[in-house]
């Protein structure tokens, strides 16, 4: 199968975490007779140093024309003085908005070889960790009319019915595939946003009688993640409530480093990134964590691609690196062997095998 992938390496770490990714579908390619076909996309602080735009239309082009995208992480302090419509974050904004990506799945989910550095008491960890979170991607507060006044600020929250029922559906669709239970989260006690969100996601819930609905306000969600995450399988909710509460889930699992997410659309062509940040402070020192990337490129072959066979054995060659002990410094702990970005990648590419 002949694939094309547009590519960006981003800003900080994204660079050293995409080599690595890369040489793993290298490796995959080369296992199962494929080809992937690599276009390079500037995204970000590197567009904004190379074409004083955070994502020029020529490079969105390129996105568009692919059959998916694989992203770094983009950012970082060198440009925080710039204006804020150019800022790097704008260029993955409107690359969502460009590519009509409205949901975003991230995994929260423990691997056992982890138990011991999730913050969590044993006693929560061993009950389970294996959740979703899907959060609406090109609506709500981030994509709202946004300006300051004077000494004001003001940033709109708005949703439509018709961008909570798209959503819902991903999430009442996603529960189906799972345990069939869907916690949608929202501050309904608040927000007009919030009560038309519930309002929409009961409507909904008529649709799917196999899928038990129960409603959850953010904060109480936030408590409940770190009290008892085992009562959660699939979350719906909207952009921000949901950057935040994923980023909280990631955490509990061990390292934000080990977690990818997939943002989806009407289309197959998918835009897959590991959710942590840029890490300009270990940029250029070999420390990055590339699981993340890795399982992201994983995620790619399975929801865009239809290689489940693929994923299966990317996924299984991140658990035999486990197994066999060796760790970056983020989730380093007694007994294990350190190592850093280039020699995760090249481990893991060294466990990738049929069967």
């Amino acid at each position: 199968m002949n694939k094309h992938i547009a590519v960006i390496r981003g800003d900080g770490i994204g660079p050293e975490i995409v080599n690595e990714a890369l040489k793993v579908l290298d490796k995959v390619a080369e296992l199962f007779g494929h080809t992937f076909r690599y276009t390079d996309v500037d995204m970000g602080g590197c567009a904004i140093d190379k074409w004083g735009d955070p994502l020029p239309e020529r490079e969105l082009a390129k996105c568009l024309s692919s059959d998916s995208v694989l992203l770094g992480a983009v950012g970082g302090t060198k440009w925080n003085d710039v204006p804020g419509h150019l800022r790097p974050e704008k260029g993955l904004l409107r690359l969502r908005a460009g590519m009509g990506v409205y949901s975003n799945n991230r995994p929260a989910k423990i691997w056992p070889q982890l138990s011991d550095a999730s913050p969590l008491k044993k006693s929560i960890v061993d009950q389970g960790i294996d959740f979703i979170i899907v959060r609406e991607l090109i609506g709500g507060i981030y994509f709202g009319t946004h300006k300051t006044e004077g000494d004001t600020a003001t940033d709109v929250l708005q949703y439509s019915k018709k961008e909570i029922e798209r959503i819902g559906r991903i999430g009442f669709e996603t529960a189906q595939k799972r345990q069939k239970k869907l916690c949608s989260v929202e501050k309904s006690n608040v927000l007009d946003s919030s009560r038309l969100w519930k309002k929409v996601m009961h409507r909904l819930a008529e649709e799917y009688p196999d899928v038990a609905l129960s409603d959850m306000l953010v904060d109480n969600c936030a408590m409940q993640i770190v009290k008892n995450p085992a009562q959660f399988d699939v979350i719906v909710t909207e952009n921000m409530f949901g950057d935040i509460l994923s980023d909280e889930a990631s955490m509990i699992t061990g390292s934000i480093g080990m977690i990818p997410s997939s943002s989806l659309g009407v289309t197959g062509c998918g835009l897959y990134e590991p959710i942590h940040g840029s890490a300009p402070d270990i940029a250029g020192q070999d420390k990055a964590n590339p699981i993340g990337t890795i399982l992201s490129a994983a995620m790619m072959l399975r929801f865009s691609f239809d290689m489940a066979l693929e994923a299966d054995v990317i996924e299984n060659a991140v658990s035999a690196y486990l197994d066999q002990g060796f760790r970056t410094a983020d989730i380093m702990s007694e007994g294990m062997t350190m190592v850093g970005c280039r020699q995760c990648g090249d481990l893991i590419v060294k466990n990738i095998r049929k069967g």
